[in-house]
């Protein structure tokens, strides 16, 4: 048992945080179960966003992570699942109030007189 009161709290936060990262490795379990019992598209996507939940949350490594999903992929490519190729579109960024002043301020170039319409003028 710890003694230090900071030993204490990081005693504490241990425990929490292996509950949680338990949770997070039963949701890719159960999802990863799904997707072998019943592989689609559908599934695939589940146990695929678990596996990037996990490596965003460091639970897993990033590599890790692409590792198990491309398995997960070929796994479905040889079920004869088809996979559809949705195009996530690029949604845009609202401008900024930095980027609508520096709009809002640039200046159009002085219109160049010729010495001939100021003649004609005159």
């Amino acid at each position: 048992m710890p003694i230090i009161k900071s030993a204490k709290k990081a005693a504490r936060q241990a425990e929490k945080r292996t509950e949680h990262n338990k949770g997070i490795k039963k949701d890719i379990k159960a999802a990863l179960k799904a997707f072998k019992d019943n592989p689609s598209a559908e599934t695939l996507s589940k146990a695929q966003s678990e596996y990037d939940k996990a490596a965003k949350k460091n639970l897993l490594k990033k590599n890790t992570a692409s590792r198990r999903k491309a398995k997960l992929h070929q796994i479905a490519k040889d079920a004869g699942v088809k996979l559809g190729t949705t195009k996530k579109t690029a949604a845009k960024k609202p401008a900024t109030k930095k980027s609508a002043a520096k709009k809002t301020t640039t200046k159009k170039p002085a219109a160049k007189t010729s010495k001939s319409t100021s003649k004609a003028a005159a």
